[in-house]
């Protein structure tokens, strides 16, 4: 994309905008695509997006699941359509705008979901493996990010942009240790590439969503340089509960979406407490990162150089699951949220004070 636009798509955008605001359209006007889609958060986000109207573009490196997944959705009278592709491959992300474009004339909502994770300390992790998830996991989103500004911006009409970060690109960790730094990279990215459309006043709306730990095949699909079998031990939240952010900022512009009220409180206690998070989390990460009870898969059998086993909601994790997040249906509300907000705020400070 060209640092200026035209002055015709300029003026559209301010007639459209009024220079603030931007005005998306409702979901069931939308064609939608979602990389990732072939399990867990992408898979959920594709059926309800198309329950809610949408004309859906899934792409992931899982050829079987998105067949399987389309004609699913085409047989309950949706319109959708799936791209083949690795996301680490910039070609691959050109010919899924492309194919929208194609298809359906236009896309309405861009949402970079595709994911990989490895377990193993950093200093155990190979410089191959950890370049690798790069390639996904952040070149990914800046793949994906430009072909949907450059879209928007020759249309001259306002769409979504929708990065899906993570607890650990908020706050860094143990274990997935070379994992957060691909994280903290969408969400660098992320920031600045709308304080720049901002400035530009650009037809985009960004926002970056915050999971929480969600009951996905996530750790089933990781790469593990651990003896025992990656896991997610503790409190979880379901994928619908991603999905429901992202739908929902897909229609109505926001900056940010935490999904679970540990993302943001974990966020806002590292800020404010640094030191003492770093305690708490070496201390409580470790035992909640795998089971105790299941040898490793072998790393052949991960997802970091080829596609894993599709169409899977849901995951081997185990603990608390959540049915839905309480935080993402607060962030609907701005003053519920911000309610909300203050209120786990006071209770971690209580919390702190009375452990000194």
């Amino acid at each position: 994309m060209e640092r200026e636009i035209g002055s015709r798509e300029k003026g559209i955008w301010q007639i459209l905008n009024g220079t603030k605001n931007i005005y998306l359209k409702k979901l069931s006007n939308q064609v939608i695509v979602i990389t990732g889609a072939s399990s867990g958060v992408g898979l959920v986000t594709a059926r309800m997006a198309a329950e809610m109207g949408a004309k859906v573009v899934v792409a992931a490196r899982n050829e079987e699941a998105l067949k399987e997944l389309v004609n699913e959705l085409r047989q309950k009278g949706h319109s959708a359509i799936y791209v083949k592709a690795d996301v680490g491959v910039e070609e691959d992300v050109k010919i899924i705008a492309k194919t929208a474009i194609r298809e359906f004339g236009r896309f309405d909502t861009w949402v970079n979901n595709a994911g990989v994770t490895i377990f193993g300390y950093a200093m155990d992790v190979s410089n191959e493996d950890m370049k690798r998830m790069f390639d996904t996991n952040y070149w990914g989103v800046v793949y994906g990010s430009k072909e949907a500004v450059k879209h928007y911006t020759e249309r001259g009409i306002p769409g979504a942009l929708i990065n899906v970060g993570s607890l650990f690109g908020d706050r860094g960790t143990l274990i997935q240790s070379t994992y957060a730094p691909s994280k903290f990279a969408v969400h660098g990215w992320t920031e600045s590439l709308r304080m720049e459309l901002a400035k530009e006043n650009l037809p985009v709306s960004v926002t970056l969503i915050h999971p929480g730990r969600i009951d996905t095949p996530y750790t089933e699909h990781a790469t593990s340089y651990l003896n025992k079998q990656p896991v997610h031990i503790g409190m979880l939240y379901p994928p619908e509960a991603v999905a429901e952010a992202i739908l929902y900022a897909a229609e109505h512009p926001k900056r940010d979406m935490y999904v679970g009220s540990q993302a943001k409180l974990i966020q806002f206690i590292s800020a404010i407490f640094p030191r003492l998070t770093d305690k708490l989390m070496e201390y409580i990460i470790p035992p909640t990162q795998y089971d105790p009870n299941r040898p490793s898969k072998p790393r052949e059998e991960s997802n970091l150089y080829r596609a894993a086993y599709g169409m899977h909601e849901r995951g081997a994790n185990i603990g608390w699951k959540r049915s839905t997040s309480m935080f993402v249906k607060a962030s609907k509300h701005q003053a519920l949220f911000n309610i909300i907000a203050v209120g786990l705020g006071i209770l971690a400070l209580t919390k702190i004070t009375r452990s000194k």
